[in-house]
């Protein structure tokens, strides 16, 4: 199958890109600037730089190649970024999803479409795919109207929301548990929150829910995370105990300290039974986690 993968310069996109080449499918890799995955000798690999606010760029990379599915991961996905910089969060987040979509339709192309916890308010966690979306943060809005924009998408669609997503970096962006890693190893003290409740992703589950997801022709909307419940504060100190590094370095906050431009919604976690039960989906155990992540 031909595939386009935006945002494959990210933290996702270089997991996601690997497997769906280990697969066989052929892929087309796009995102800001050059290629910065190492898949370039790979005889189904292509690369080609897209723009999200620039949409005849688009339509032409789109046209050319012509797939018969785009995964859409590409996005501004710091919630701070977004509150401090919220036209050029909605351009790339919103206007740049509605440049994507009108580029399928015009091939007859599918698209998957890569969102997030955080279009919920974070008032009663284990969300399901047909919860009350009300984002508390620009970052979420953005994703909220794009996820509205996918739904009126004529062709096959599909949303897949995730949460926290974890896992050794490959293209150098850094996440929560390498992040704490880097600081104890310096001796530095870091704050975690403790109040905000999730159920981390491991990267590579994500990466191949969205490939069973293409490959079974499913539409919808799908959530894929963990299933175990953790704060971020939980996450580190486990993280620290497994690197057996000084744990006592982490100092337990809530939000009301730990000062951001964005508000994060509290409690969210996602219910998964749709994805285990029709994708057959089976996320791995944080412990795991930390070993791919590490080991």
């Amino acid at each position: 199958m031909k595939l386009l993968v935006s945002g494959a310069n990210g933290f996702l996109g270089h997991y996601l890109c690997e497997l769906l080449l280990q697969k066989g499918h052929q892929v087309l890799a796009t995102g800001r600037g050059p290629c910065r995955l190492p898949f370039l000798l790979h005889e189904n690999f292509s690369y080609s730089p897209m723009e999200l606010t620039d949409v005849e760029q688009i339509r032409t990379v789109v046209s050319t190649y012509a797939p018969h599915h785009l995964i859409h991961a590409a996005a501004i996905g710091k919630p701070d970024e977004c509150e401090l910089n919220q036209p050029l969060a909605t351009a790339i987040n919103t206007l740049g999803t509605s440049y994507i979509l009108a580029a399928a339709n015009q091939i007859g192309a599918g698209i998957c479409y890569v969102s997030t916890d955080f279009v919920f308010d974070g008032l009663e966690g284990n969300y399901l795919e047909n919860s009350t979306r009300k984002p508390v943060n620009h970052y979420g809005q953005t994703k909220f109207e794009a996820e509205l924009l996918v739904e009126q998408f004529p062709g096959k669609w599909s949303i897949v929301r995730t949460v926290l997503v974890y896992g050794r970096p490959m293209t150098g962006r850094d996440n929560l548990l390498t992040i704490v890693r880097d600081k104890l190893l310096k001796g530095e003290r870091y704050q975690v929150v403790n109040e905000q409740v999730r159920t981390p992703t491991y990267v590579g589950d994500l990466a191949e829910g969205i490939c069973k997801i293409i490959e079974q022709d499913q539409q919808g909307i799908f959530h894929l995370s963990g299933e175990e419940i953790l704060t971020p504060y939980e996450m580190a100190t486990q993280a620290a105990r497994y690197l057996e590094l000084d744990g006592s370095l982490l100092i337990k906050t809530n939000s009301s300290q730990f000062l951001q431009p964005a508000k994060r919604p509290l409690v969210t976690g996602l219910n998964i039974t749709k994805a285990k039960q029709v994708l057959g989906f089976n996320p791995i155990n944080f412990e795991t986690g930390l070993k791919k992540t590490f080991g």
